[in-house]
């Protein structure tokens, strides 16, 4: 937990250089929209299967949720989609999301794209990217 934990605040702090990139090639490394659909898959059932994560995602529609997911991470690695719906702060409002929700679920991530082999470099420029939302999807200290 401590080597997340480090690496988060890590990636936190690249966010700034990781946004320079406008290219697609992030979006290509993690396979186009075959490889984060697949990814995204995964993801979902491991979400469903983790005690920690169950709660937020059983009463929802999941395949609404996973397309969302897929389209955010396209857009956020450079690809071609853009996401519709509420900001990331409307979406998550009221489920009292802990600072430690959020890390169960950035573990969740990793797991599903150590699952996928995605390389390791591919993954921390992925979470450098995503890092930034933390601030809309944390609600509760």
């Amino acid at each position: 937990m401590k080597h997340l934990l480090r690496t988060l605040a890590f990636l936190v702090a690249l966010t700034g250089a990781a946004h320079a990139q406008a290219d697609d090639s992030l979006y290509q490394q993690l396979g186009g929209q075959p490889g984060l659909t697949t990814l995204m898959d995964d993801f979902m059932t491991r979400l469903l299967a983790d005690k920690r994560m169950n709660p937020f995602f059983k009463d929802v529609d999941h395949k609404h949720v996973k397309a969302q997911l897929v389209a955010q991470f396209c857009e956020v690695s450079g690809g071609p989609c853009k996401l519709k719906g509420p900001d990331m702060k409307k979406a998550h409002a009221g489920m009292d999301i802990t600072k430690r929700d959020f890390n169960a679920l950035v573990e969740v991530l990793q797991d599903s794209m150590n699952a996928q082999g995605i390389a390791f470099s591919t993954q921390n420029k992925l979470l450098a990217k995503l890092a930034p939302m933390h601030r809309d999807i944390i609600n509760t200290p």
